[in-house]
């Protein structure tokens, strides 16, 4: 039987108790030694081989692996994406390498897991390892890439009904609201160029954060037309089950046309800083074909704008109204391939996504282009307004009133300037005065040279029209002995140059 004797004394226990305390110091010493020697003797790739093969040995068989892959074919394979999201809220003190960068606008820096390194994460009592790898192959480079990125998850196989429908799904809503929380508009272009090569573009695109400050508060546009833009980009994005009942694909074409110096370019940025969609710059020029155009669309991400620029000049596309056009050798890129790639099958990869179109010239472009569907909405960039001076007073010297503004609004209204021009002028001074009186100058300067070149311009075409009808009446003898076509695209060019139609 059991006796009060038979209980050790408080001393007993005590003295117990710290001689265990000290043999279980000594030894954690001791294994942190062995461990600091060999990890000077044992590179770390041969210990992980030495811990997974001992891992095989005591039942690793009874663990699934899961390998998720950076693309899923063309494009970004959005599980991928959402756990390396994931992985960046769970980095601690274990972890011996991580990647660090910060933006010019952040305060603080950004980490993520390095290629090669483990996460081991608990979910439901579920105990889960993370494994980023790479692996470089020399066979043809995958959407831009001669690396195959992945990440790995394992866990015991008995968990897997669990992991597939509880787990992954926590995951891509931590993702998701993570990047609400830190949404940063991203500015993509083709190739390398110093910025990040991450995933959310895809391996052929390359970005870097966009620190444009416009906004639509800024941009010295009509201010009815801007309403009308912001309304219509609202009910876009606002209108996801809209065109999935009508059979659309979830994308709108926007066509800013206009003289240079308009703020076309400062339209798409603040349009990207409004809707928190980062900026695709697709130079159609460095498209070698219609393959490699659809392989791009499909590699860009959701909520974006995809921008092409200078459309009329980027590339030499047929119009189909001229009959003049004659294939380039360097480009197989085709207007039928642009067509579809921004109105057919193809422009159906992906939701919620922006096209814009800028030229200067709206007539150069083919009717196929400009019809909706394509390009739904034209909005014209003109000349600056009385009311876009207004705007860009403010931002500059802001003032929002002033004694020289009805000397100012008379003299835009009477000649053809830019908002860059008048940007520029009032940039010149930061004494109100001096910069608006400069202004007023700059825009009576601008308004001789109007009234001249118009005198020089109608003197040129009466030159220019007795020329083509000598030319004419000669070419009448000549069409029996000469190309007839030939002499027609000659009185053609001659007439466009001199503006006449």
């Amino acid at each position: 039987m059991f006796s009060i004797k038979d209980v050790p004394s408080t001393t007993s226990v005590l003295s117990a108790y710290s001689a265990f305390t000290a043999t279980a110091m000594l030894v954690r010493t001791v294994i942190n030694e062995v461990q600091s020697v060999t990890n000077q003797i044992i590179p770390k790739k041969f210990q992980d081989m030495i811990l997974s093969k001992f891992g095989g040995l005591c039942g690793n068989g009874s663990r699934m692996t899961l390998t998720i892959d950076e693309f899923d074919g063309y494009s970004i394979n959005q599980l991928y994406e959402a756990s390396e999201i994931y992985l960046r809220t769970k980095i601690n003190p274990s972890l011996n390498s991580l990647k660090v960068s910060k933006s010019a606008k952040e305060n603080n820096f950004l980490l993520t897991i390095n290629i090669g390194e483990k996460i081991v994460d608990v979910f439901e009592d579920v105990q889960l390892l993370w494994v980023m790898a790479s692996d470089k192959t020399d066979e043809m480079p995958q959407n831009g890439r001669f690396e195959k990125r992945f990440i790995e998850l394992s866990f015991h196989k008995k968990c897997m009904e669990k992991v597939l429908s509880s787990y992954l799904r926590y995951v891509m809503e931590i993702s998701n609201a993570w990047k609400e929380e830190n949404k940063v508009v991203k500015l993509y272009a083709l190739g390398y160029f110093g910025g990040d090569s991450d995933s959310g573009g895809g391996g052929a695109w390359c970005s870097t954060n966009l620190d444009h400050p416009a906004t639509f508060d800024k941009i010295a546009m009509d201010p009815i037309v801007k309403q009308a833009l912001i309304d219509d980009l609202d009910r876009f994005v606002r209108r996801r089950d809209f065109y999935r009942t009508v059979g659309k694909a979830w994308k709108r074409g926007y066509l800013l046309y206009g003289p240079p110096g308009t703020g076309k370019s400062s339209l798409i940025a603040a349009m990207a800083n409004y809707l928190k969609f980062s900026i695709y710059d697709l130079e159609l020029a460095s498209i070698y074909s219609n393959s490699e155009l659809r392989r791009l669309l499909v590699s860009t991400s959701n909520r974006s704008i995809l921008v092409i620029e200078d459309i009329d000049c980027s590339i030499e596309l047929q119009n189909r109204q001229s009959g003049l056009y004659e294939p380039s050798e360097s480009s197989q890129l085709t207007l039928s391939g642009l067509l579809n790639f921004i109105d057919g099958l193809w422009s159906s990869c992906g939701d919620e996504r922006v096209i814009v179109f800028t030229t200067n010239h709206k007539e150069r472009l083919d009717s196929a282009l400009l019809r909706p569907g394509r390009m739904d909405k034209h909005i014209h960039m003109s000349y600056c307004t009385p009311s876009g001076f207004r705007i860009l007073v403010s931002n500059y010297l802001g003032i929002n009133d002033h004694d020289l503004f009805p000397d100012i609004d008379k003299l835009i209204t009477e000649v053809q300037a830019t908002p860059a021009e008048i940007a520029e002028e009032l940039m010149k001074s930061e004494d109100a005065n001096i910069a608006l009186e400069g202004l007023i100058k700059f825009l009576e300067r601008k308004k001789t040279e109007s009234v001249e070149g118009v005198t020089e311009i109608g003197d040129n075409k009466r030159k220019a029209k007795e020329e083509i009808d000598v030319d004419e009446n000669v070419n009448v003898i000549d069409d029996h002995d000469h190309d007839q076509q030939k002499a027609k695209k000659k009185r053609i060019l001659m007439r466009d140059q001199a503006g006449l139609k």
